[in-house]
């Protein structure tokens, strides 16, 4: 998701500020995983944006640039698990289209780059929605480079508190068709009444044969969590407090509430993936991923 141009603001338009930054952040770390000899992702467009902005142009985009490397917390074990997620949702994102889904929905796309770096089919649309001044960013970066995507690609610019379902329609997609779903760093920032409309939304606008994922936070108290070791280095390496922009309220279930809807739902931590892939982070004391978790939903009635 994209915020606005003062830490802590999570509310105007851009990435050089508030949760906007963040896309940032992902943008490093996908960088740095590609780099790795090891690498889960390949991400070949990410460092670009790291270096045009700003507000992070010193920032690594290869492990070795790191002087204590993987030890460090936010630039080692925090941007593998953003290597990790990265692989796990392209993963997630083929097996959809291979089933049949031709519509792809990026929902705070942020600096996503699936349009141009993934092997999707090439009569899949992808659209991107979030806030125009991400995607101008965006839409800048790779002009300059240039890059060209490799399937239909669909800019949604549009604030997903506004009335995104008919920026989205209007730009193309059919409710009436297969698609899959994306919602990558997204839910945590909204308030919970927010999340379930959105996932109420999404229910509404699929069919048989639709997909979605999304990452979800389960920490009773989030601020327990302040001192861990990847929130404290990410305040003081590069000033972004994430638990100033994650919401504070108590999180809906939505992964039984798709289950109710007619949908199968999984629910996994993003260590059991670290286990499967033989890299990525394991647990730790006072771990600030121990809430986290990824849920994987295939929609099977309607």
């Amino acid at each position: 998701m994209a915020g606005g141009p003062a830490p802590g603001n999570p509310d105007a338009g851009g990435v050089d500020g508030g949760v906007g930054l963040t896309a940032l952040l992902v943008a490093a770390a996908r960088a740095i995983e590609t780099h790795r000899h090891d690498s889960l992702a390949q991400d070949p467009y990410a460092e670009h944006f790291v270096r045009a902005a700003p507000a992070c142009a010193d920032w690594p985009v290869r492990i070795e640039q790191v002087p204590d490397g993987d030890r460090n917390a936010l630039w080692g074990r925090f941007a593998r698990y953003f290597g990790l997620r990265t692989r796990v949702l392209d993963d997630f994102l083929l097996g959809a289209v291979g089933a049949g889904a031709r519509q792809v929905v990026l929902l705070g796309a942020g600096l996503d780059t699936r349009a141009f770096r993934l092997g999707l089919a090439s009569d899949c649309a992808v659209f991107e929605v979030d806030r125009a001044g991400v995607l101008d960013f965006k839409h800048r970066v790779l002009t300059s480079l240039p890059a060209a995507p490799k399937v239909k690609r669909v800019p949604v610019p549009v604030d997903l508190r506004d009335d995104w379902v008919t920026a989205l329609t209007s730009a193309g997609f059919d409710p009436a068709a297969p698609s899959v779903w994306l919602a990558e760093g997204l839910l945590f920032y909204l308030p919970s009444a927010v999340e379930t409309s959105l996932i109420d939304t999404v229910d509404r606008l699929t069919v048989s044969g639709s997909a979605l994922a999304f990452e979800a936070k389960l920490e009773a108290d989030l601020l327990a969590y302040r001192d861990s070791a990847i929130y404290t280095a990410t305040r003081e390496e590069i000033g972004i407090d994430l638990l100033r922009l994650f919401d504070k309220g108590p999180r809906p279930d939505s992964a039984g509430d798709l289950t109710a809807r007619g949908w199968s739902a999984s629910t996994h931590t993003p260590f059991d993936f670290t286990r499967a892939h033989g890299r990525g982070p394991l647990p730790e004391p006072d771990d600030a991923l121990e809430g986290n978790r990824w849920v994987f939903a295939h929609k099977l009635r309607q």
